[in-house]
């Protein structure tokens, strides 16, 4: 008898990231992952250059400089902040902890990817509900609430959509939802949704509401996967209990430690995003696609169908860009663009209306 592996993880599609090269072109211009066009700010590039002095050192076990240093600029309580490699090992600890074989885990049609796979991985059965019109639909969730269901993973603002569900109805949700199912709010992009919290003040006063956060989006420190959650002291507890000790290294950990204090530099990122997300959005209306108003990163611009995406990829491709196809996230007629700087949105729109006017 050959060993067998745990229920599910056969069941996993394996994770496709964005694509970062193009045959015939040795620079291309990357707007497929939603990486920052800025990169890492100055202050945590030089973080990272102490800190590998420092290689031979085992880190610390607690991350306690990192989570107070989230604390002190998010006005949190550090000890219901933990820390991982990326908001993905986050959102693992928590399905991990709380489901298994015979449970569900509900995510909506258009969410991350990731949420089926994490349900896998812990033997759980993942649970798609519709969105409506590309946004989530909390009486859609609720109606598929079972006795089974242990999470409901959202994502806020919406990737790919970019869609952004208000603070009152996330909070009408979770008050909705049983006090045995965890509401998880990864929040990897309401940064760029201009003064949303995210969930922040909800995980402060609800025992079942986790919100995830990163560092690879806005802070441009993707490279490195770091993110962090925050949610009820015990959750926390219970979390840290299935978290290797040394997940994160001591250069991680000071590069997110300068960015997030490096408040000057976020608002720097801000900025440019809006101007140019602004700028991107306009263009591709006037080009005749359909866009939603979005509050990421990025921009999720809609064709007329399937061949009409394609041929808009292969034309930006031509002029050296990479952006995201999105079939996988049940858009075939679009394309995920991420909002570069203000040379690389010019080339964006360039490239699509010589494409238009062909």
């Amino acid at each position: 008898m050959t060993a067998r592996p745990q229920p599910g993880l056969m069941e996993i599609a394996l994770y496709q990231g964005g694509a970062s090269a193009i045959a015939g072109h040795d620079e291309v211009l990357k707007l497929s992952s939603n990486e920052n066009p800025l990169g890492p700010p100055p202050s945590a590039q030089a973080a990272i250059v102490a800190a590998a002095a420092r290689a031979h050192i085992y880190p610390p076990t607690d991350h306690a400089a990192l989570r107070a240093a989230i604390a002190e600029v998010h006005g949190l309580d550090p000890d219901r902040i933990i820390c991982g490699v990326g908001s993905d090992e986050v959102l693992q600890f928590v399905t991990q902890a709380y489901a298994g074989p015979g449970d569900e885990i509900i995510h909506t049609e258009h969410g991350f990817s990731m949420y089926p796979i994490l349900a896998h991985m812990a033997g759980a059965t993942p649970v798609r509900v519709l969105e409506r019109e590309r946004r989530v639909d909390i009486s859609n969730i609720l109606a598929a609430v079972t006795p089974r269901t242990r999470l409901v993973l959202l994502t806020n603002p919406g990737n790919p959509t970019g869609t952004l569900l208000p603070e009152a109805e996330l909070a009408e949700l979770a008050d909705a939802l049983p006090q045995d199912v965890i509401l998880v709010l990864d929040a990897a992009y309401i940064e760029f949704s201009g003064g949303h919290d995210g969930g922040l003040s909800l995980a402060a006063s609800r025992p079942n509401v986790l919100v995830t956060r990163t560092f690879s989006k806005l802070y441009g420190l993707g490279g490195l996967r770091i993110g962090w959650g925050y949610a009820a002291a015990e959750m926390i507890d219970v979390l840290t209990r299935i978290r290797q000790p040394f997940n994160l290294s001591g250069i991680q950990l000071a590069a997110a430690e300068a960015a997030v204090r490096d408040t000057g530099w976020v608002e720097t990122c801000l900025s440019l995003n809006a101007d140019q997300r602004a700028r991107l959005t306009g263009a591709l209306r006037q080009l005749g696609l359909s866009v939603d108003d979005s509050h990421a990163n990025f921009v999720l611009a809609r064709f007329a169908g399937p061949e009409e995406a394609a041929a808009a990829d292969a034309a930006l491709q031509a002029a050296g860009i990479i952006v995201r196809r999105v079939a996988g996230y049940g858009f075939p007629e679009a394309l995920r663009i991420t909002v570069g700087d203000a040379d690389g949105t010019g080339r964006v729109i360039e490239a699509l209306t010589s494409w238009r006017q062909a």
